[in-house]
Parts: C-alpha cells; sequence; structure tokens
C-alpha cells in the first residue's frame, strides 16, 4: 500500500525518490481535470497555454507533496532516524522512516516539519502572485470563481488553495495524519506512554476515518458518485492505519522490557583481526560453513563483519598472509552493531538483518558479547503475538 513495488525516479540528499504504479494514474486524472478549470479561468489563452498550465500545476503539486516528505525526512536526520525512501502515491506521499520516535520531542519535530514545509509554500505562493496581480484576483482564482486573469497568477493562486488545503486536513488530530502524530507525541508527553499515546491518536483516526466513509456516502447519494467513492475511499485508509496502529501499540506492550541482550547468542564465534586470511578460510569458513564472521581486535572490541568471498578472493589473487581486518566489508554500516540494552523495536527496521540475517550486540566498551538472528528475532515476534 505504501509502494514498496515503486519505480525509482531519482535520488535527493541520498534518498530515495520513487512513485507507484498509481501515482501515474492520479497525474493523469488531475492533468485532465485542471486542464478544464484552466481552460475556464484563462478564457483569453490557447488550449496549449492552458494545457501547459495544468500540466505544470499537477506536477508543481507533486513537487509540494515531495517537499512536504523531505521536511519530514531530513528533520528526522537531524534527530539521528534514517530513510529508506520517499514514494509517491495514490493519496500523495509517504517518507518511510527506519525506526519510531524514541522521545515525545522527536516525535513532534518530526510530524511538524512537513506542515511547516506546506505552510511555507503557501506563504511563498501568496506572495508571488500578490506582488503579479492583487489579492482579490489571487483569491477568485484560488478559491475556483470564473475570473479571466494571467497564466502565472492562476497557477500561483490554485498552488495556494490546494496546499492550504492540504495543511489544514493533515493538521486533524487523528493518526496516521501529521496533527494524528503531533497528537501522539502531546499525549506521549502528558501520559509519559507511548503506546497509550499511540492508541489515543489511532482511536481518533479511526473515528475521523468513519466521518470520512459517511461522508463519502452523502456525497455519492446526492450524485457525485467519483467524489464519494474518493472520499469513502480516503476513509477506509485512515480507518485501517489508525487500526493497526492501535493493534500494534497493544503488541508493542508484550515487547516492552526486551532487549537484544535478552535474545543474543552469548558465546559468539568471532575471527580475531590479526588472523591471517589463509587461517580464517581453513579455521573458520571450511570449519563452520558460514557465509560471514565478525572480527574482533586484540581487546575483543568489534571491528566489523568478515565475508568468505572475500578471503577466497585474497588467497586466490596472493594475498594469503594479509590480516583478515585488512577484508572487512565496508557497507555493513555501523548499525550491524547495538547495544545490548536496544529494545527489540528498534531492531526491526536494521539494515543489518535483511542482508546478513544477524546483528551484533556489544558492551559499553564495543566489545562484542552476542549475536541475535532474524530466527531468534522471529521467534520473540512470534511468543509475542501469541
Amino acid at each position: 500500500m505504501f509502494g514498496d513495488r515503486s519505480i525509482q525516479l531519482f535520488r535527493i540528499f541520498g534518498i530515495r525518490i520513487g512513485a507507484s504504479p498509481s501515482w501515474f494514474v492520479v497525474l493523469f486524472l488531475m492533468i485532465y481535470w485542471l486542464s478544464g478549470y484552466f481552460e475556464s479561468v484563462l478564457s483569453t489563452s490557447s488550449n496549449t497555454v492552458t494545457f501547459g498550465v495544468a500540466l505544470a500545476a499537477s506536477l508543481l503539486f507533486f513537487v509540494s507533496l515531495l517537499l512536504h516528505e523531505l521536511g519530514h525526512a531530513l528533520v528526522a536526520r537531524r534527530q539521528g532516524i534514517g530513510t529508506s525512501g520517499i514514494d509517491l502515491w495514490l493519496f500523495g506521499g509517504v517518507a518511510k522512516l527506519t525506526r519510531d520516535s524514541h522521545t515525545p520531542g522527536e516525535e513532534f519535530k518530526v510530524a511538524a516539519a512537513g506542515p511547516a514545509v506546506t505552510a511555507l509554500i503557501v506563504v511563498v505562493c501568496l506572495g508571488a502572485a500578490t506582488l503579479a496581480s492583487h489579492v482579490g484576483g489571487v483569491v477568485d482564482t484560488a478559491t475556483f470563481r470564473t475570473v479571466s486573469t494571467t497564466p502565472g497568477v492562476a497557477l500561483l493562486g490554485w498552488l495556494a488553495l490546494i496546499n492550504l488545503t492540504l495543511l489544514v486536513f493533515n493538521l486533524i488530530p487523528a493518526f496516521p495524519l501529521d496533527g494524528g502524530r503531533i497528537a501522539r507525541s502531546i499525549a506521549w508527553r502528558v501520559t509519559g506512554d507511548r503506546n497509550r499515546a499511540t492508541r489515543i491518536s489511532g482511536r481518533l483516526g479511526e473515528i475521523f476515518g468513519w466521518v470520512l466513509i459517511g461522508l463519502g456516502a452523502l456525497i455519492a447519494v446526492r450524485g457525485d458518485v467519483v467524489s464519494g467513492l474518493w472520499f469513502g475511499l480516503l476513509g477506509w485508509f485512515l480507518t485501517s492505519a489508525a487500526r493497526g496502529a492501535v493493534v500494534s501499540s497493544r503488541f508493542s506492550e508484550r515487547l516492552d522490557g526486551v532487549t537484544a541482550g535478552d535474545l543474543m547468542d552469548e558465546q559468539p564465534v568471532a575471527i580475531p583481526a590479526r588472523v591471517h586470511a589463509i587461517d580464517a578460510q581453513d579455521e573458520y569458513f571450511m570449519r563452520y560453513r558460514w557465509p560471514w564472521f565478525p572480527v574482533v581486535d586484540e581487546l575483543g572490541r568489534y571491528r566489523g563483519i568478515l565475508r568468505e568471498e572475500v578471503v577466497d578472493d585474497a588467497v586466490r589473487h596472493g594475498r594469503p598472509a594479509l590480516p583478515v581486518g585488512d577484508f572487512l566489508d565496508a557497507t555493513a554500516g555501523g548499525e550491524a552493531s547495538v547495544p545490548r540494552d536496544t529494545p527489540v523495536e528498534s531492531m526491526l527496521g536494521l539494515e543489518s538483518l535483511r542482508r546478513l540475517g544477524a546483528v551484533m550486540v556489544v558492551d559499553v566498551d564495543g566489545r562484542l558479547c552476542g549475536v541475535v538472528t532474524a530466527d531468534q528475532l522471529r521467534r520473540a515476534l512470534t511468543t509475542a503475538a501469541q
């Protein structure tokens, strides 16, 4: 639903920007609808001009959504939260963060960043349109009144209105909207319980979703079936997402207090960094038949990951006497290791679980003290679910 099969468009600030197939459908429908609107507003312009303005308005609207999500992503990065990508899809955009917030302050900053960007876009569009025309003309074109104006003013007025609408809707305190996440951060601060705060904002989200479904049914009965279906579909999505958050909060409560240290294998096999490549091949990879091993220094501190194919390549190309510390996998990254007090929830989105099938556990001095495998984590989650 969130665009896992999206098509990559480009990257910005190292963040993958993608679009799901539904986005292309919405883009086509928006261009078609706006062509008719701008044809009436730009009555003295040619069909080519009105189509060009409609195309520009549609694309700039999605640029606005992208900037909104980038606001979330960049503020999350400042809080130490990664972003695996931003996807444009049926209902706009979504920034896929690698973990949830650890504090109410983090939650508030990340949630408020998107609406702040949208508010800035509204101010910029209104200011630019006012300089190019006058306030009355901007308001007329922004509120879909049939008046004759210039293409630039019509475009800026519409962008101001659509972003203002997005801002107001998104600030409704109903999860998973940004307003719901802001409400969750406030409830979290007041109650001191993130799961309880999630249930509060999730229940509000469910109520709001049902209101939208009812509104959609009313609109459809009155004859506007397409708009009614749109509101109903949006309400169904919000209700489902909010209900999922409520269920997830109850699941999280069962995992409270469970850490990496509780799940780890306390006797991991590790290779000393000074071991020669040929010895690592004979004594570790050929003996244990495992595709990778953690590497530690003389004090037992975790250094990185050594892969079998790298060792085989070193031996094959005449470098068997080099220490394995020279062949560590640079792509494993720092997240391949976590402190032993890391909550289970914080481990779920780690890239190393997907790439390696495990994550290393270290103590306060950085010494390797255990390994948590994906199977161990899966069993813990299954037990909590039951």
